[in-house]
């Protein structure tokens, strides 16, 4: 505290020595309250004191601690769990096709009706038309088995005219037939029964009534992968047809 006093007085006496050589000398003509009469609105002028310096801090006194800023704490946030991919739409599956049928044997004309009622269905390369050998039976034939032997047979044509019956021949053809007599064929199964019934009550015993059978040419229509639909249809148009079927092929 004292060194701070005695700077402050040797300011002041700095001051002093500056103020002496600005304003002038201290006669009494030119001393400042006599300067101050000789300006004008002196009497606006008024001399304020020096205002003492501050005081200077006291460092006696306890100072409030300042807490310091909090040290930043790094948390480690957990990691997103990863996108589940979306899963992929299964194909729809695909219909299950008919690998190969195998349509009907049909007489020519059917043939012709029966292709053109497909024609809607475009079924192109997936459909062909084949030629087929067909057993069929073509007449009836009213006859006595066969009795072994050509010497049976004789015997048995001898009864057969004894009984009024000339219209007979044995057949010699080798076939499973022969020496079999035969007494009639017919077109009809119907007239063949008919001429049956007439021999027995002629006193013909043994006698009976067969089929007769030959290769007929038919026609036959390969179906291939067909779809469900498709095979509904075709068998639509078969039920049209009563003498005619679906078989499966290769």
């Amino acid at each position: 505290m004292k060194f701070i006093c005695w700077t402050l007085l040797a300011i002041n006496a700095v001051l002093f020595a500056f103020g002496q050589g600005m304003l002038g000398n201290f006669r009494e003509n030119e001393r400042e309250p006599a300067r101050m009469r000789n300006q004008i609105g002196a009497e606006n002028i008024k001399l304020v004191a020096a205002r003492p310096p501050p005081p200077p801090p006291d460092t006696t006194a306890e100072v409030e601690p300042v807490a310091p800023p909090p040290t930043p704490v790094l948390v480690m946030s957990k990691a997103p769990a990863p996108a589940m991919p979306k899963p992929e739409p299964k194909p729809e599956p695909k219909p299950e096709l008919v690998a190969c049928t195998l349509v009907g044997n049909f007489a020519p004309p059917d043939a012709r009706r029966f292709e053109a009622m497909l024609a809607p269905l475009a079924l192109g390369q997936r459909q062909t038309r084949e030629n087929v050998g067909v057993p069929e039976v073509t007449s009836h034939i009213v006859f006595i088995p066969s009795p072994g032997s050509k010497e049976a047979a004789d015997r048995k044509a001898a009864e057969l005219k004894e009984l009024g019956i000339t219209s007979y021949f044995i057949m010699n053809d080798n076939s499973p037939m022969k020496y079999a007599i035969s007494l009639g064929v017919f077109k009809s199964e119907t007239s063949a029964q008919t001429l049956l019934a007439t021999l027995t009550k002629q006193g013909v015993v043994g006698a009976k009534v067969a089929g007769r059978t030959s290769q007929a040419s038919k026609m036959a229509y390969r179906l291939r992968a067909l779809e469900p639909a498709a095979k509904a249809k075709v068998d639509a148009l078969l039920a049209r047809f009563p003498d005619q079927q679906a078989r499966s092929c290769k």
